[in-house]
């Protein structure tokens, strides 16, 4: 069996998501669905330098998988998935993608993902066609860029700081020490570059300290690498390169690839703002259960290359923004929610992740 051996990530996320078709059990009796089979060829993210894989990556891999299998034209609309066990980075990921509905508007797929034999994440993918005729109808809230055009405007994305791999403040004062004394650096984030809004001098009025559901975090987001990044991808180079993904875009190829990317974004430091907001510096568990995006919008809306902003192949990135917030804690769980905006002020997408959190005993404090 294929082992990563705690290999490094690839930086692009075309490649990071890239997958290896497997052979198909056949239908039964018992089992008259058709399933398709896939296999990881990427070794995933470990946040915080521990053994354990980023969520995001089965997440958003489930999703792509279950791509694999849909007509063309199908993108993502939504999927509810549930963490089950923690990922494992020395361990490819098995996909068991079920066929549930095959219809002509939606399609249903429900997948499996395997390490060693067990199912660590199992999820349910719904996609459809995109809406071609105007609804008549329309409303979304007013963008994050323009209530908090106080923090943003005059700036630019790589204005602000790189995301951490974990942002909590013990894992960055610990990497600050790591550079001053060793000259050490935190690995770089695959898949995606994110920056974090320096947000303190909305979060830490007395307002919003009094009422934690009124913490905000604005992450912007952009795609590594480009979406033919994989090993079937197209193998040319310049400008010859570039008109071949932007074909093979037009034509709506990389929708579904663009869409996981998004999903991987929303759960990039997610759960770690609830403490921020609650005010707590120290916990014993903090973990994913439960993670559902939905998808408004198809078509460029979620596109992640801008093509028309560079010559000789060297295109721009379209910088995404996450808004995320927790609107409820208590029995030992979390709210995580956020709104996906695309560079242009449309609402993209949508988050809602509930997970477990446990504080420190008052008379036992741990990092």
């Amino acid at each position: 069996m294929l082992q990563f051996l705690y290999q490094e990530s690839p930086s692009s996320f075309a490649e990071l998501m890239s997958l290896r078709r497997l052979d198909s059990p056949p239908k039964t009796e018992a089992s008259p669905e058709h399933i398709e089979r896939f296999q990881s060829l990427a070794p995933p993210y470990p946040p915080g330098e521990t053994d354990r894989a980023f969520g995001g990556h089965v997440y958003a891999q489930s999703a792509y998988a279950a791509a694999q299998t849909v007509e063309k034209g199908f993108i993502i609309h939504d999927m509810t998935g549930t963490f089950i066990l923690p990922g494992q980075l020395d361990t490819p990921y098995e996909y068991s993608v079920r066929h549930l509905r095959d219809g002509r508007s939606y399609s249903t797929r429900a997948v499996d993902a395997r390490q060693n034999g067990q199912i660590c994440f199992s999820g349910l993918c719904s996609f459809k066609r995109r809406e071609e005729e105007p609804a008549g109808f329309v409303h979304q809230p007013i963008p994050a860029q323009e209530r908090y055009a106080s923090l943003l405007t005059g700036k630019v994305p790589e204005d602000f700081a790189v995301s951490p791999g974990v942002d909590a403040d013990f894992y960055i004062e610990y990497w600050r020490e790591q550079w001053e004394k060793h000259g050490l650096v935190e690995r770089e984030f695959p898949g995606l570059e994110a920056r974090k809004v320096d947000m303190r001098c909305y979060n830490e009025t007395e307002e919003v300290r009094a009422q934690p559901d009124r913490y905000r975090q604005l992450t912007f987001y952009a795609l590594k690498g480009m979406p033919g990044d994989d090993p079937e991808g197209f193998k040319g180079g310049g400008l010859e390169r570039a008109e071949e993904l932007r074909r093979r875009e037009r034509e709506g190829e990389f929708d579904n690839l663009y869409a996981c990317a998004h999903m991987y974004a929303a759960d990039k430091n997610s759960l770690l703002l609830i403490p921020r907001a609650l005010g707590m510096r120290a916990w014993n568990a903090l973990a994913s259960l439960t993670l559902t995006v939905v998808f408004h919008e198809h078509g460029e809306a979620l596109r992640m290359v801008d093509w028309g902003a560079g010559d000789a192949g060297e295109q721009k990135k379209r910088w995404f923004i996450q808004e995320g917030w927790t609107p409820r804690s208590g029995e030992n769980r979390a709210i995580h929610e956020s709104w996906l905006w695309s560079p242009e002020g449309r609402l993209v997408a949508t988050s809602y992740q509930d997970s477990l959190l446990k504080a420190v005993r008052l008379d036992k404090e741990k990092l």
